[in-house]
């Protein structure tokens, strides 16, 4: 006779944990720790360790003076630091990247509540602290090493105020000027490639997202040539692939239904395209995935599954 087991839910578990989780992230940004080491040397160096360091620092200070279970060793703090360094100009004053690490920790997650209870992505969060507060260091550029030291603009800044576009070989492999982890597109596609394989995202949001870019920026093209830079440039340029492969795949701030997903991906990319041909400032991706992270409990709460043999949510 076979007994019947009641129990409450979770009914199904996966044998990766938050710390798994985390760990596996940090291991698909390794590339990009890489191409930036490669690219920006000391710079590069300096500023990742200063992001790591701060937000660990933060942590663990916040936690014991809330006599809370210090939690650092789940290796959250350390991957909000490096994607906060990788999304940081090799020339920022160390300083300023301590502060933003301290920011990341202290109001994008621990006043929340800590791990999983954050509204925003902690990493952009602070990022975009720092642009309001520190304006000229955060788009202040240099070449990479391996060409030339000296003060440049961006790939998108160059395409908004000159209106010339950079050879894509140069954005597909990352000699260009820009933030640590965002100029090498090769860099972040394997990452990608590691996470999908590892089961630690969600293709969605990431093709949702670039799928929406390619899309928008193919029809100006088409319409302005001469005005619109091609769907390929708008892909491989900028911060696209770090944003919409490590930074809108969150699963704290992201929905968590397959049509919010694609949802979620769609918004960002329209919000991307609207701010880089309309908009003052040459980039988007940060202001974007913020943006869509204030609507993911409406779009949680739109495209909830109903539940079975439930009627009109009765």
């Amino acid at each position: 006779m076979e007994k019947l087991v009641l129990n409450t839910s979770p009914h199904i578990f996966s044998p990766m944990d938050t710390r798994d989780m985390m760990k596996g992230v940090i291991k698909a940004l390794i590339p990009a720790v890489i191409a930036s080491l490669y690219f920006f040397r000391l710079s590069a160096v300096a500023v990742i360790l200063t992001c790591v360091a701060a937000s660990v620092i933060t942590e663990y200070a916040l936690q014991k003076c809330r006599k809370r279970k210090v939690r650092i060793d789940d290796y959250s703090a350390i991957l909000t630091g490096l994607l906060l360094a990788l999304v940081l100009p090799p020339s920022i004053p160390l300083w300023v990247a301590f502060l933003g690490g301290v920011f990341a920790i202290g109001l994008g997650k621990e006043v929340f509540g800590g791990l999983g209870c954050n509204m925003f992505n902690p990493a952009l969060l602070a990022r975009a602290f720092l642009m309001a507060a520190f304006p000229v260091m955060l788009t202040t550029w240099v070449k990479p090493i391996t060409l030339d030291a000296v003060t440049t603009a961006t790939p998108l800044g160059i395409a908004k105020f000159e209106h010339v576009a950079v050879p894509y070989m140069k954005l597909f492999i990352g000699n260009v000027g820009g933030s640590l982890g965002e100029t090498s597109a090769l860099a972040l596609l394997i990452g990608f490639g590691y996470l999908l394989y590892k089961k630690i995202i969600d293709y969605k949001i990431p093709v949702a997202y670039m799928f929406t870019v390619v899309v928008f920026s193919g029809i100006c093209h088409l319409i302005a040539p001469a005005k619109f830079m091609p769907p390929m440039f708008n892909l491989l340029a900028g911060g696209l692939m770090i944003g919409a492969i490590f930074m809108a795949t969150d699963p704290v701030t992201t929905p968590v239904s397959t049509r919010g997903r694609v949802i979620f991906g769609i918004g960002c990319g329209f919000i991307t395209m609207i701010i880089r041909i309309w908009g003052g400032l040459p980039e988007g991706v940060m202001y974007s995935i913020l943006f869509m992270n204030a609507f993911t409990p409406l779009i949680n709460r739109m495209t909830k599954p109903k539940r079975y043999g439930v009627k009109n949510g009765k």
